[in-house]
């Protein structure tokens, strides 16, 4: 199957081959045609897998079909982020570059007076953010009156970010008679509900298994000290080596401290997250795509919208705190075709949010023993303080032994953390470690 099979407008076509794209992915041959025809959908997909022109190319040539040489805010794309929300901006001005079509694009943490000058000169599409476009219209900037075709991109992550009030005001001032397109990557309990009540009659499309990583990723897991994590990283992004690498990290300090410790291990690095101006994190985004740096570090949120092709790798620096949210970073690499390497860190108390990423993906995940700072071999510098910890549980020298896990009973998390032993343990554990069992009735999807 090929793009001019879906009878886009020719305008449209040509962008698109001049881009380089001659065959339309999965997700793309199964929304095109629905899409044109003004069908409600509601998509489940991975990152990666070109949603984006999965929907921007049939709004495209809807809204060119119908153009009658007047500037009226048609569609409305939402997205979470300002890095994802310039990101189908651009999509949408290449895809539509031979066609009289304007879009425009709002988020906030920049001044609005260019935006609010780009919507005077009118827009047919407008790529938002849910708190920047909300201030606009209660400015009286943007009416919403005219807009029949509306996109909610990443549903998840928008719920994740407690945006999810603000959508539903948003929608509130929409037509009620409009063309909604849904699209999330996992469909928790409350995206669900939402897209019950937002779609009619919606045509569903699933590309891939909800909450499953790529299979083209080789994923590796590293036991390791917290303290050891940046010795770890420095010495594998040099020794593997790594041409470039993605690296999360749970917290804004925590990418400055390793971004700084990277540069001074002489591996060119920057950090991106919601603390920085946005010309700050797009210069630094910018020189990851230009090679001009080996590692970009950044949080969950800022990294929402990059979107690069060809990412050779991403670390879990911290586990994240939510196991689905290991999915969405993993799925940076691995795309179009292309093998990836997702590497995690994992030190004593994430132990159990490893599991429970096992649980979720339904798969054991490797764990490479070839690690020069291997879990429990840290020394701590006696002329330093040992840090106070929560809880009363101190860190002692002697590991404790694995505890039989007969134990009936939900444990917390906690109690799962604080098992396990050293390195040597760990692999004999390893193997005897059984696929994760499910409760009776119970999804590999967690509710939200």
């Amino acid at each position: 199957m090929e793009f001019k099979d879906f009878n886009l407008a020719p305008e449209i076509l040509a962008a698109v081959a001049d881009m380089g794209y001659a065959e339309p992915t999965p997700i793309q041959q199964q929304a095109l045609p629905p899409v044109i025809e003004g069908r409600d959908l509601l998509g489940c997909a991975q990152t990666g897998t070109g949603k984006t022109a999965a929907f921007a190319l049939p709004i495209l040539h809807r809204l060119h079909c119908r153009w009658d040489g007047t500037h009226r805010l048609n569609a409305l794309i939402l997205t979470p982020t300002r890095e994802l929300a310039l990101q189908i901006y651009e999509n949408f001005c290449a895809y539509g570059k031979n066609l009289p079509l304007k879009s425009c694009v709002i988020f906030g943490g920049v001044s609005q007076n260019p935006q609010t000058s780009q919507l005077k000169a009118g827009a047919d599409v407008l790529i938002a953010t849910p708190g920047r476009l909300l201030d606009l219209m209660g400015q009286g900037f943007i009416s919403l009156k005219q807009t029949d075709m509306f996109v909610l991109d990443e549903a998840d992550r928008m719920l994740d970010m407690g945006f999810i009030p603000d959508v539903r005001r948003i929608a509130a001032k929409l037509p009620a008679q409009r063309q909604t397109l849904l699209f999330s990557a996992t469909m928790p309990g409350e995206i669900a509900r939402l897209a019950q009540k937002m779609l009619r009659n919606p045509v569903e499309i699933n590309v891939s298994p909800i909450s499953r990583p790529v299979e083209l990723i080789e994923q590796r897991v590293y036991l390791v000290d917290k303290e050891n994590k940046a010795n770890l990283l420095a010495h594998l992004v040099k020794e593997l080596p790594i041409p470039q690498a993605l690296v999360f990290t749970r917290t804004k300090h925590g990418a400055d401290r390793v971004a700084r410790r990277l540069n001074r291990e002489g591996v060119s690095a920057q950090a991106i997250h919601g603390d920085k101006s946005q010309s700050n994190r797009q210069r630094a985004l910018q020189n990851f795509k230009d090679w001009k740096i080996q590692v970009l570090v950044a949080t969950d949120i800022a990294a929402r919208g990059i979107d690069i092709v060809e990412m050779p790798c991403v670390v879990n620096y911290d586990m994240p705190t939510e196991p689905e949210t290991y999915v969405h970073r993993i799925g940076r690499t691995g795309r179009a075709g292309q093998s990836g390497m997702a590497i995690s860190f994992c030190d004593e108390e994430e132990k159990a949010i490893l599991r429970d990423v096992e649980m979720v993906i339904d798969k054991l995940l490797d764990i490479d023993y070839d690690n020069p700072f291997p879990l429990g071999s840290y020394v701590p510098d006696p002329n330093k303080p040992a840090p106070v910890r929560q809880g009363g549980r101190g860190r002692s020298g002697a590991r404790r032994q694995e505890k039989p896990r007969e134990q009936k009973g939900e444990r917390s998390k906690t109690a799962a953390s604080a098992a396990g032993g050293g390195p040597e343990a760990g692999h004999t554990a390893r193997k005897r470690r059984r696929r994760p069992r499910r409760k009776p009735g119970a999804s590999p999807e967690r509710q939200a």
